[in-house]
């Protein structure tokens, strides 16, 4: 189900519906990984270093991108942990819980679908897909594998609007091809496939190797 935000609410980044710029939207995502973890663990502050340290954004950006949700940091004591992932999620839009559907019941699928990755940020895994005939019925959790020709029905009576593909890169494109067809607009892609979707669709494509580089640079420099 959607999340339900009052679009015309002040935040310190102006009104909830207005577009934050891509840095500031990914510095955001980046820091609320952090901060959702850290309030699992207990803490219920956390400094701009410790930020700095996890996400390696500069804790002067950091301070400056916080400053804009009150004084919340206190010297020497913190960010309190709390009101921050109230207010990042606020900002970023996703309070409230999101339907996601998932394709793929492989050694990949199967560990999503046990994660907390998702689940830990509003997203709810209500329907597993795989094109195994095998496979068809099978439990996942508390999920029985769907079959694709199912897709349509699924994704209205459900209310998906985000499908995570863990396929080979080969079945990538048709799959998203369907998606698109069955109203899916949010396509968070783990195979290598350059998929090719309308502009109202948005793909984000997660590749261990891109994120392995990232690192290295940082290293290495």
């Amino acid at each position: 189900m959607s999340s339900t935000i009052d679009h015309d609410a002040e935040t310190p980044f102006g009104k909830v519906g207005d577009k934050l710029t891509l840095g500031v939207a990914a510095r955001l995502s980046r820091y609320l990984q952090v901060l959702t973890q850290a309030k699992k663990m207990g803490k219920e502050t956390i400094s701009s270093q410790e930020l700095s340290d996890y996400t390696h954004v500069n804790s002067t950006q950091i301070r400056r991108d916080l400053s804009g949700f009150g004084k919340f940091g206190k010297r020497g004591v913190g960010y309190n942990v709390d009101s921050l992932v109230s207010q990042i999620r606020k900002i970023l839009r996703t309070s409230g819980q999101h339907n996601i559907a998932l394709f793929g019941a492989g050694h990949l699928g199967r560990a999503i679908a046990s994660s907390d990755i998702f689940a830990d940020h509003g997203f709810r895994v209500v329907a597993i897909f795989d094109n195994d005939p095998t496979k068809i019925g099978e439990m996942v959790g508390p999920h029985a594998i769907r079959q694709p020709e199912d897709l349509k029905a699924i994704v209205d009576d459900e209310d998906i609007v985000v499908a995570v593909l863990a396929v080979p890169t080969a079945a990538a494109q048709l799959l998203a091809d369907d998606l698109v067809a069955a109203g899916v607009k949010i396509i968070f892609n783990y195979s290598e496939a350059l998929l090719q979707v309308p502009p109202e669709v948005t793909v984000h494509t997660s590749s261990p190797a891109v994120d392995l580089l990232y690192a290295l640079y940082f290293y290495l420099t």
